[in-house]
């Protein structure tokens, strides 16, 4: 059996799934695209090839077994994009929790059921119907929960609004003993620059007390300031417009003072080199033209 453990985004890491890019499919039609940013590469002729996303996903799986951190992949599909699995689960403290995802991607889900067999089934808990929830909008944080969402009236005309409000309640109901904080995120369904797909996107808690966080993510100034708050702001580090566009918000840590960054983000990785932390640089920028990045293909499943 897998005993979860998840109380925040910076402990150890023991046990991990970590997506896989074999057999992704050809270049989606841009009407098919889920995110602008993928769009915006189809269009131009510059979508990632599946053998790069591969050499770049298994430079991340060699960090991983440096730092002796299990493995695990999903099975895999053939033709079909398998890199982004915290988008279809995540977990917190002892449960695993299965996301209401775009139907198109049920498959996904059930291609980690390698996984999923070797956890209690009273661990694994499937939200209601009403709920829509991915990972990358989730984020534990020891008492804390932080819940990216969009609750605007137009929430169907986005494909970008991930996570809704009913999810929000649902988390809130399964932890009665933390706090659920949500976040009103910016969504467009045209524009990479100005669409915070998930809260991942804009901000990310590393080390024991310190943030990459970027304003303009974030719907509600108040809300993004309550985040400058709770951190302080000595200990946040602000990425530009162009920074969140190419993903720096979106690195995964390993342990609270190793984390995983992508070797481009030059002004990110000086200032944690600053603060104390080790930096594993991969290369990661063919991955990253599909909206996501090293979080996103990352489901973290015990952590000391």
């Amino acid at each position: 059996m897998i005993n979860l453990n998840i109380q925040n985004e910076t402990s150890r890491l023991r046990a991990v799934i970590l997506g896989i890019a074999n057999s992704n499919g050809a270049t989606p039609k841009v009407e098919d695209c889920y995110d602008p940013k993928s769009k915006e590469h189809v269009l131009a002729g510059t979508y990632p090839r599946e053998e790069d996303m591969i050499q770049e996903m298994e430079a991340v799986a060699k960090v991983f077994k440096k730092y002796d951190v299990k493995v695990y992949r999903p099975d895999i599909i053939k033709d079909y994009n398998q890199i982004f699995t915290r988008d279809i689960a995540f977990v917190i403290e002892d449960k695993f929790i299965e996301a209401n995802i775009l139907p198109d991607r049920e498959r996904e889900y059930k291609a980690i059921n390698n996984v999923i067999s070797q956890i209690h089934p009273d661990k694994v808990i499937v939200l209601p119907k009403e709920c829509h929830v991915e990972g990358g909008d989730v984020m534990p944080w020891n008492d804390y929960i932080f819940v990216g969402t969009y609750s605007g009236s137009d929430y169907p005309d986005y494909i970008t609004a991930r996570t809704n409000l009913d999810a929000v309640i649902a988390l809130q109901e399964l932890f009665p003993d933390k706090t659920v904080k949500s976040f009103e995120l910016r969504k467009s369904n045209t524009d990479a620059k100005e669409n915070a797909l998930h809260l991942d996107c804009c901000f990310q808690p590393i080390g024991k007390d310190k943030a990459i966080l970027h304003k303009n993510g974030f719907l509600i100034e108040s809300e993004y300031n309550w985040l400058l708050d709770f951190f302080g702001k000595e200990n946040v580090f602000e990425i530009t417009k162009e920074e969140m566009y190419n993903m720096n918000s979106n690195v995964f840590s390993i342990a609270e003072d190793i984390i995983i960054s992508e070797k481009n983000f030059t002004r990110l990785n000086t200032w944690l080199r600053k603060n104390g932390f080790t930096v594993e640089e991969v290369a990661y920028s063919e991955i990253a033209k599909q909206e996501g990045l090293l979080r996103c293909s990352t489901l973290p499943l015990i952590r000391d």
